[in-house]
């Protein structure tokens, strides 16, 4: 099975009117190598997920490490445990993570 990283060339195109529209002064070659290899990236990601999505959430998981939002560390960690702990019962897994994670600052 082939999973294409490369941009198609509308998606470069896009991007081109985009830089402009945002008076990004980033050289286009620039511009153009950092959103591609994003766009590559992002789809290496998403097929990684998908094939270790039926293993325990951990598609998500692999998301969130991956590609983390703007919320802090430690609130990443508590999502990911409550994750954690809709696959598993055993206090000896959780409980050590969760003291580690709740001495994280925020």
């Amino acid at each position: 099975m082939k999973h294409s990283i490369t941009p198609p060339p509308g998606l470069v195109y896009e991007w081109a009117k985009d830089r402009a529209l945002l008076m990004d002064s980033t050289p286009l070659p620039e511009y153009i190598a950092a959103r591609a290899a994003q766009y590559g990236a992002d789809q290496e990601l998403e097929v990684c997920c998908k094939w270790v999505q039926d293993y325990a959430e951990c598609g998500t998981l692999l998301r969130l490490a991956r590609r983390p939002g703007p919320q802090g560390l430690k609130s990443q960690a508590l999502k990911a445990l409550d994750l954690l702990k809709q696959r598993t019962t055993d206090p000896n897994i959780i409980e050590p993570l969760l003291l580690a994670v709740e001495q994280l600052n925020d």
